[in-house]
């Protein structure tokens, strides 16, 4: 690295850190806040706010998407995309903490702002709506959110850091039975059981677990299974979750999953309908030079990296979709929360405090060193 490039990181390290009371506020402020996937109305605009009065060029409302944001800075030659997260979770609110995603993309991109020219640098933030299943960056790569960039970020916390979380790609689906609903004690053998149907299909998933690999997941929760105690029940309905590690493995078993649900319709009479409930979502596929450079920063502010065999090998995110089209990272910043973990109301409580309010500094500054030093990099490449 050249002198120039260190005393540029230097500087962009101390605009983060001049930033640290807005960037706590703006995470404070989220987490007290929390908004569900596509309602993210004061979280996008807080989140605007700053970036406008950090002199970058804002669009909120963009790609037909209420709640996103794309705040863009500089000219350079190599044009680096910065994700921030900002949606809650339902009844538990900011237990995966993208108060803290919010924060530290804004830090980063803050950080970077007065340097751009002199790093070649362009950068743009992407306030992306609604990770939490309804594939809000999968919206936006579609509609060219994107396009142009070479290299998109994010950190995301967790109980324990981690370089790479590995993502599995994800498929979800609402299933619906309809029957024939007659009085349960007098004429049964005149209906058609709907609950029977949705039952079935959960015993047949079960005996299909055992012929799963260790990466696959299958979850789902029922909605309806009828009304009265004495009334055959003529619906039935569930959401179901199906993971698998890489897309072409998710399609073989979701396949397998969908045959359990028509054995329920086959064995009872109903009939049957699969919907999508959100889009697919691709398996996290980390680029390898990025996450290098991404682990050696957050290294130097003292992080550290356990050895995780297991990591967190049923999580998802539409960052992997993206991850297949740009070179992406998604590392994870440890709150050292355990035994609370994402998705709980204890975690919940561990994304704001001192540890999530170090995460957000170190992540800031990790992304926006690990931008410099791929600008670097990339420059010096002959294209």
């Amino acid at each position: 690295m050249t002198p120039a490039a260190v005393g540029a990181k230097a500087a962009v390290e101390n605009r983060i850190r001049r930033c640290e009371r807005t960037l706590l506020r703006l995470s404070h402020r989220i987490h007290a806040n929390p908004e569900l996937g596509f309602e993210e109305y004061r979280a996008s605009e807080w989140v605007a706010d700053e970036l406008r009065s950090g002199g970058f060029e804002v669009q909120r409302g963009c790609y037909d998407l209420p709640t996103a944001v794309r705040a863009t800075i500089g000219s350079g030659p190599v044009h680096v995309g910065i994700c921030a997260e900002y949606d809650a979770l339902p009844e538990i609110g900011h237990a995966c903490g993208h108060n803290i995603i919010a924060a530290a993309g804004v830090g980063a991109a803050l950080g970077l702002a007065d340097f751009v020219d002199d790093l070649g640098l362009t950068v743009t933030l992407l306030g992306t709506p609604a990770e939490e299943g309804g594939g809000g960056k999968i919206l936006l790569l579609e509609r060219g959110a994107f396009d142009g960039l070479h290299a998109a970020m994010m950190v995301h916390p967790a109980a324990v850091e981690m370089a790479a979380m590995p993502g599995t790609a994800v498929s979800q689906f609402e299933v619906t039975y309809t029957g024939k609903p007659a009085h349960a004690g007098a004429y049964p053998d005149l209906g058609v059981n709907a609950a029977d149907a949705i039952l079935i299909a959960q015993v047949a998933i079960g005996q299909l677990r055992q012929q799963t690999r260790g990466t696959d997941r299958i979850q789902g929760i029922v909605t309806d299974a009828g009304t009265a105690v004495n009334v055959i029940p003529d619906s039935a309905a569930g959401r179901w979750i199906v993971r698998s590690d890489t897309a072409e493995a998710l399609a073989t078993l979701t396949a397998r999953v969908k045959r359990c649900f028509e054995a329920g319709a086959l064995a009872t009479g109903c009939a049957m309908s699969i919907t999508p409930s959100g889009p697919d979502y691709a398996d996290l596929r980390p680029d390898a030079t990025l996450l290098a450079l991404y682990r050696a920063n957050a290294e130097a502010l003292g992080r550290s990296f356990p050895d995780l065999p297991d990591g967190m090998s049923g999580a998802a995110t539409d960052m992997g979709n993206v991850s297949h089209a740009v070179p992406t990272i998604h590392p994870m910043l440890g709150l050292d929360c355990d035994p609370a973990v994402n998705h709980q109301p204890e975690f919940a409580a561990a994304c704001v405090g001192p540890a999530a309010d170090r995460a957000i500094l170190d992540g800031a500054i990790a992304m926006a060193w690990t931008a410099a030093d791929f600008a670097e990099q990339h420059l010096a490449i002959p294209h």
